[in-house]
């Protein structure tokens, strides 16, 4: 089947209203700062192409962007995804609260901040097990956080999710971290190993700074409904209602892990506990590369082959053979990649209607000098499980390199006759 390149590489712009960058200031899409995100604007592009409440399923759920957009458009909008983080953050972006919402939860910032204040500088209180947690925060912030972090935990429900959400954007705005490339880095200056009460008064201030935002953007009507489930892409969307679209952005064949990028959070809201915890979970999760995930791919092998073998290990060879010491867990990481999507393009070949259609954002990838051209496996793929009009579209270059891409690639199911 043909694959149409509707789009010549050189023509496209980096269009950074199609990254997580987007999403900032969108109401409830713009509650964290997240990596794996895409641009809001562009799941709604998609969005209003379909009928007055359509199923739109996301098998790869990260910030819960296209599950929020769908239900703002009036769709049932459902999610999976490996990270329970991630399930949480996305059933609190896309709950509908009660009406009072936002005179609770600011009478609720109110007292978790009298609460803070309260406490003494020499605190006993609880703070994560994170690696040279000094790096992340200075003494006076992390009193800040510890202080916030036992004030809110004596809250429950609707409340308590909100508030930590208000925890999470605060823990980030007051440390080292970050953001100057894609994956998350640390300042050039380090915190300051002293203890200052302007930093602890700083990290409080920063808590309440945000309250208004987040609670007026809580308490906005939903036209439709989302749920998101804890799942893993390749098996679990059996439960799920059939879909009218599946649209996603499934994490990239780049080595990037996402654990490593929600570690500060998911250490704060107890998600995460022992530094193992982050290697077992990215693990499970396509394309996770963090701690015990990278020395696992060793003794890695695929159990069953894919209609792009002949493709793909040409390749994956190339990279073992002039990727140096590090070639061959390069080879097997994009071997397991495609293996992964390939386990999940199957389970998810029956969860689209007859006539629906599916929709993949994604960008290719280089190691060791040799391209992997995701965007064309993917439409490979999809083609060999019967999607017609399959697709590639490239729609913007991406900062890293000037190599790379992202596409979207599409295809629908065939309606019966």
């Amino acid at each position: 089947m043909t694959i149409l390149e509707r789009v010549a590489r050189d023509s496209v712009a980096r269009n950074e209203y199609m990254t997580f960058r987007a999403n900032a200031g969108v109401g409830r899409h713009g509650w964290l700062r997240l990596t794996p995100a895409y641009g809001v604007k562009v799941v709604r592009e998609r969005l209003e192409l379909l009928e007055p409440g359509s199923v739109v399923t996301d098998p790869f759920s990260g910030t819960g962007t296209t599950p929020l957009a769908a239900a703002e458009y009036g769709h049932l909008g459902q999610s999976v995804d490996v990270n329970p983080f991630l399930v949480w953050l996305g059933n609190a972006k896309t709950r509908d609260y009660q009406e009072d919402i936002e005179a609770t939860l600011l009478g609720a910032v109110s007292d978790v901040v009298d609460t803070a204040q309260s406490f003494p500088a020499r605190d006993r209180l609880w703070q994560p097990d994170i690696f040279r947690i000094e790096r992340w925060w200075s003494p006076g912030s992390l009193h800040g956080l510890r202080t916030l972090r036992a004030s809110i935990d004596t809250y429950n429900g609707d409340i308590r999710d909100l508030l930590e959400i208000l925890l999470c954007r605060t823990l980030i705005a007051s440390s080292s971290a970050a953001f100057n490339h894609q994956s998350m880095s640390f300042k050039d200056i380090a915190p300051g190993t002293r203890f200052k009460a302007t930093d602890d008064d700083a990290t409080i201030a920063l808590f309440l700074a945000g309250a208004a935002d987040l609670a007026s953007s809580a308490s906005s009507t939903l036209a439709g409904s989302a749920a998101v489930r804890l799942g893993d892409s390749r098996t679990g969307l059996a439960d799920l209602e059939p879909a009218d679209l599946v649209l996603t952005s499934p994490p990239y064949c780049n080595r990037m892990s996402y654990i490593r990028e929600l570690r500060p959070y998911m250490y704060w809201t107890r998600y995460l506990d022992a530094p193992s915890d982050a290697g077992d979970l990215d693990w499970r999760a396509i394309g996770g590369t963090w701690g015990t995930a990278t020395s696992k791919l060793a003794s890695w092998a695929a159990e069953h082959p894919t209609p792009i073998d002949s493709q793909l290990l040409a390749v994956c060879e190339n990279i073992s053979r002039d990727g140096g010491k590090s070639g061959p867990v390069l080879a097997a990481y994009v071997h397991k990649y495609h293996y992964d999507m390939w386990l999940h393009f199957q389970a998810a070949a029956g969860h689209v209607k007859p006539g629906g259609s599916v929709s993949y954002i994604v960008g290719n990838s280089t190691f060791s000098g040799h391209e992997v051209p995701v965007q064309k496996w993917y439409a490979d793929m999809l083609s060999a499980l019967g999607y017609v009009d399959v697709t590639v579209q490239t729609i913007r270059k991406r900062n890293s390199n000037k190599a790379l891409y992202e596409y979207d690639v599409s295809g629908r199911r065939p309606s019966f006759s």
